[in-house]
């Protein structure tokens, strides 16, 4: 499969200065906004930039105490050589910053995460009245933070290299700096001209910036996506989770002799329904209750580990994939394009939220699992023997496991009261694959009081993919009466699963 991008920066520093920030938070430092920027704030942000890494090098500095909140910061930016000493080899973490030091910092930083630093090559610094008033080891720091427009010219086009950078021109080169990590074309799996692509960079242009009245603080940038035929694979032949109840009830060796009448019955169903594409009423439900059986008394860590088993068997369809690695690339691009502008992304599946977890575990798609959501069933106490959860106390050696009892499938109505009772705001984008996820899309568009859309999938790639030109048909439809915006699988992207992938449609 072809290699996904990693993560790109988490930009944390599109909060603004004035906004409450987390205790703790290397960031809450910035409270003078007129007052100069110190070299500890610097560093902490630039730390906090990085993912906050721990770095087990020696503080060489003896002016930071190993207690001091920005002790990590420095140690990182040391280790890293984005900050050295100064005079007496002092780090001076109160001292002013100027603009030189500024940009080296930032220029070493900027080295250091692998950007593409070549435009200071090309740039100029001798047209500044005072270009020679600078000290020698900044030069190609400043020719960059120039030909980056992170510095920019003071009154009488002076440079001033060594004056002071005050805290609101600190953070306003840091959030510059953070813009300029983000690739220039972040989503590159993606045809030029396509309608989606277009109607979301324009909106992302449009929501991220502070004199549009189309802004949207970054608190209140949500993003919600559903699972199967939205970023996974969703027919091969049929949902993951299907799937995986067939294997469990009727092949693997270690249970079909112990499963249920019922068990075998939804998992004899969605059999058929693999071969004839019938359809069984009431199915969802059924499916979602035997789940909750046939891996009831499992630990939540067993649970996860046999589904990571399952995801190594090959896909029946494609040639140079496994069941695990049915990610869309193109729609994985979308959510880091959305992670580098300061969105929160949740997941929200009519699948297991366990059986979504185990998908995502060790994947690309990069989410924690406090932002999956899905349909549910109960967890206990592995001693909880059948009491309720009120007249039970967790105990030392007990283990969570599951507990037998469907709850809720996470569809259609059911996801937009679970968004409200999970995330409880209404996010700003959706994106969807079928009219499961039509109430979610609505919700999201309705009486929203930020600019807001909704995408949804239409499955018309019949070449790469197990399309269907019927039901691609039908969403293109529903698309244009409700004002979604479409996404043609088969023209709007460059490939789905990656080069070394081949669909090969049943005979």
């Amino acid at each position: 499969m072809k290699p996904v991008k990693k993560s790109l920066l988490s930009v944390i520093l599109a909060l603004a200065l004035c906004l409450s920030l987390a205790p703790g938070s290397a960031l809450a430092l910035w409270e003078s906004p007129s007052d100069y920027a110190t070299r500890q704030m610097v560093s902490s942000a630039l730390w906090e930039m990085a993912g906050a890494p721990e770095v087990n090098a020696v503080l060489p500095f003896a002016d930071v105490s190993q207690d001091a909140d920005y002790a990590a910061a420095v140690r990182w930016a040391s280790a890293e050589n984005i900050v050295r000493g100064v005079a007496g080899g002092q780090f001076l973490p109160d001292g002013a910053v100027t603009r030189e030091m500024m940009a080296t910092m930032l220029y070493r930083y900027a080295k250091h995460d692998g950007m593409d630093v070549s435009v200071g090559e090309d740039t100029n610094i001798l047209s500044f009245t005072d270009a020679f008033e600078r000290s020698d080891w900044a030069v190609e720091a400043l020719q960059w933070a120039v030909g980056s427009g992170l510095l920019e010219a003071r009154d009488g086009g002076r440079l001033d290299a060594r004056g002071t950078v005050s805290q609101a021109e600190a953070f306003a080169m840091l959030q510059q700096l953070s813009v300029l990590a983000i690739p220039a074309d972040a989503l590159s799996l993606w045809t030029d001209g396509a309608p989606a692509k277009t109607a979301l960079t324009a909106y992302m242009t449009a929501i991220t910036d502070k004199s549009s009245p189309d802004y949207i603080p970054v608190k209140d940038r949500i993003a919600v996506f559903d699972l199967d035929g939205t970023l996974f694979c969703e027919t091969d032949p049929n949902y993951f989770d299907y799937t995986l109840l067939k294997y469990r009830v009727l092949e693997d060796p270690s249970y079909k002799d112990k499963a249920s009448d019922f068990e075998k019955e939804v998992a004899n169903k969605i059999k058929e329904q693999n071969e004839t594409g019938k359809s069984f009423s009431g199915l969802e439900v059924d499916h979602g209750k035997a789940v909750a059986s046939a891996f009831a008394g499992m630990t939540v860590a067993e649970f996860n580990a046999y589904i990571q088993e399952f995801k190594k068997q090959p896909m029946p369809s494609y040639d140079g994939m496994l069941r695990g690695e049915g990610w869309y690339l193109p729609m994985l691009e979308i959510v880091e394009y959305l992670k580098a502008n300061d969105f929160t992304v949740y997941v929200v599946s009519g699948t297991d939220r366990l059986i979504v977890r185990g998908i995502a575990y060790d994947s690309p798609l990069g989410l924690p699992n406090r932002q999956l959501i899905g349909s549910d069933e109960t967890i206990v106490a592995s001693s909880q023997n059948g009491k309720d959860g009120l007249d039970h106390v967790f105990a030392a050696g007990d283990k969570l496991v599951l507990g037998g009892e469907f709850i809720i499938k996470n569809l259609k109505m059911n996801k937009v009261s679970v968004i409200m009772q999970e995330i409880g705001q209404q996010p700003v984008l959706s994106f969807g694959n079928s009219t499961g996820d039509s109430s979610m899309a609505e919700y999201v568009k309705s009486e929203n009081p930020y600019r807001s859309l909704a995408f949804m999938l239409c499955c018309d790639d019949l070449a790469r993919e197990n399309g269907n030109e019927s039901k691609a048909q039908k969403m293109f439809d529903l698309c244009e009466e409700f004002n979604w915006i479409p996404v043609s699988m088969k023209n709007d992207w460059t490939t789905i699963y990656g080069d070394g992938v081949t669909y090969k449609p049943a005979a």
